[in-house]
């Protein structure tokens, strides 16, 4: 007999960034213990490719193409899901892009701009539009929700030639506490992931290069890269009535790697 609370049967889940990576190993995770779950990416077919995986798990899954750095996008797509789901009961703010390796001093304005648009001010247009959606429901009497940021190692460790990035992912730990404590009342609980070294489209480059992976795999205690479904537990468990009491938590999910 399964244990209820990761019972996911009656929620549906938002999965920005869900086509690929880690938002895709959250997604399968959220679809085998039931939920229905909606991903967003800005590639129609790579969203095409994730979809057809997922709905061979589950039929209920859809995906549309949303760019979270353009307001106006999030607040349509959000409708879409609405329409299509007839509501959310999670929000993963997965989506986010990578670092260009600059030096801070030689850092442009573009570059700067560039990460902020879709690390944090995507985020900020996903999650307002989620926890607006929460809100009016749990005033109309359902109480439940569930605000989760990807984070990164890059906002509890330095990241030299990273600086915009770690600042994005910093911000994002703080911003889900406020949120944490400002949605309580409304059965609404926060919490950020804060992934390691993860194999990923993201990640590709840096683990070519030999010297780079000779020197990281030294530091990770349980000696392999992370992987995406790595991430599928935290996401059911996240979710579930089982955490009801849990929130604002950072789950540092790295392999032992930053206590190392």
């Amino acid at each position: 007999m399964s244990f209820k609370p990761f019972d996911l049967s009656e929620r549906v889940v938002l999965v920005t960034g869900g086509n690929g990576g880690i938002g895709l190993g959250m997604a399968e995770g959220l679809l085998q213990a039931g939920a229905e779950v909606c991903i967003w990416g800005t590639n129609a077919e790579k969203n095409a490719g994730a979809l057809g995986r997922l709905s061979a798990i589950g039929p209920r899954v859809t995906a549309s193409v949303c760019d979270v750095g353009d307001e106006q996008a999030v607040a349509s797509a959000f409708a879409d899901v609405l329409a299509n789901h007839g509501r959310v009961d999670g929000c993963f703010a997965n989506a986010g892009i990578g670092a260009r390796g600059t030096g801070f001093d030689d850092m442009t304005r573009e570059e700067w701009d560039r990460i902020i648009r879709v690390n944090q001010s995507g985020v900020f247009y996903t999650f307002r539009a989620a926890a607006k959606h929460m809100r009016e429901r749990a005033e109309a009497g359902d109480p439940f929700g569930r605000l989760v940021g990807t984070a990164s190692l890059a906002a509890v460790s330095g990241q030299p030639m990273g600086e915009h990035y770690a600042a994005t992912k910093g911000g994002l730990v703080s911003m889900v506490k406020a949120l944490a404590v400002e949605y309580a009342r409304y059965g609404v609980t926060a919490h950020t992931i804060l992934p390691g070294w993860i194999d990923t489209d993201m990640t590709q480059g840096q683990l070519q290069i030999p010297k780079f992976v000779d020197n990281v795999m030294k530091r990770i205690p349980v000696r392999r890269w992370g992987v995406p479904e790595d991430f599928a537990a935290i996401a059911v468990y996240i979710m579930s009535a089982a955490s009801s009491y849990h929130t604002a938590e950072t789950y540092l999910i790295d392999g032992g790697y930053y206590v190392f």
